[in-house]
Parts: C-alpha cells; structure tokens; sequence
C-alpha cells in the first residue's frame, strides 16, 4: 500500500484506471503482457478483459500511482519490495519467466520499477522522471538502499531514461521467447544505489 501523500497530478489509481493501465502496462512490456494474457484468456475471451482484470486486483491492493490531468490515467508506475533473500527457482519454473526471476534475485533489498509507462502522446514532459522520484521516495520510506529495473535490450527510450536518472547496468540474461514476436534479445537489471541525502 502506497502511504505517501500525492500532489496532482499525482494519485493512486482507482479501478476505473483498469483499461488505461493495461494499455499502459503492454506499453511498457512491449506486447508481452498481452502474450501472457492470450495464453490465460478462456475460449472466447478478450484477451484485453484479462489484462484489465488483472490491473484492477492490483488497484485493489493500492500499489499504483497515475498521472492524471483530469481525463483519466496518462501514465502509471508500479513496484514493489524485493527481499533479502533469493526466490526459489524451481524446475518447473516458466522459461518465459526464468531469466527475470533470476535478475530480480540480484537486486536484493531494493524496490523494483516493475512498470514505468506513459501514453505516447504525453511522452518527453518529464513524467517518467517525476514517477521515478517518487519511487525513490516510497524506497526511502521502506528503509531500501537501492532501486532496480528490468529492461529489455532494445528499448533504448527507457534505457535512456534510467541513465539519466542515475541507473546502471549490472547484470543481463538471454530472453527466452516462446511464441513472443519481439525483438529482444536480452533483458538488462539496472540498479541505482540511493544515498540518505539525495532529493532531500
């Protein structure tokens, strides 16, 4: 649960954000979340109504935050606390899967970017930059000493962005596609150590 009081545009997001932020959360995941999707969709279903659904138990749990102007959600960022310890990986672990669970076991006691994700056309105001401070802040008040984010190798906007904040490359793992149409080839771990006296 988000406890931080938000200025606008700044606010947790409400289950009338669900379709926005599966949009948002395929943006960010370069078509793989609705891969997942398609794979959990029953006969008939939209495999979109998945996405949606699942975005809502996540806005029940009061873990995103949104940008909005007033016509509703224009960019999201999502995270959460990685542990101390590894998590298991199994031999029945999904291969999809496998290489992120194994960078996330290299960034323990950080909080992980899981989605960072803004509408194309509200891109280059700085949004992800502000959404990335606040991340900061709930790591602070979670008593975490660095963040991380997983990204994909050819999505060189969000690299990019990272950088700038202050991110760096530490680890990458081969991307196992099953029948994802993509061009990744690698997801990356960026890890950014945060110091008491940073954005004070």
């Amino acid at each position: 649960m988000i406890e931080l009081e938000l200025e606008a545009p700044l606010r947790v997001a409400r289950e009338a954000d669900a379709r926005a932020l599966a949009d948002l959360v395929n943006f960010a995941g370069q078509g793989l979340p609705l891969y997942i999707w398609e794979g959990l969709a029953r006969d008939g279903q939209d495999p979109w109504e998945v996405g949606r659904g699942r975005q809502a138990e996540r806005v029940r749990e009061g873990q995103i935050v949104v940008v909005d102007f007033g016509d509703g959600a224009v960019a999201s960022l999502t995270g959460y606390p990685i542990g101390s310890e590894p998590e298991p990986i199994a031999d029945d672990f999904p291969a999809l899967f496998r290489p992120l669970q194994e960078l996330e076991n290299q960034a323990p006691d950080s909080w992980y970017v899981n989605v960072l994700a803004c509408y194309p056309e509200h891109r280059g105001q700085g949004l992800g930059s502000r959404l990335l401070k606040l991340a900061e802040q709930i790591a602070r008040d979670q008593a975490l000493p660095r963040m991380s984010v997983i990204v994909a190798d050819n999505n060189i906007g969000a690299r990019r962005l990272y950088e700038r904040n202050g991110y760096e490359e530490v680890a990458t793992r081969a991307c196992v596609k099953e029948g994802w149409k993509a061009d990744t080839e690698n997801w990356v771990l960026l890890i950014k150590p945060l110091h008491p006296s940073d954005n004070r």
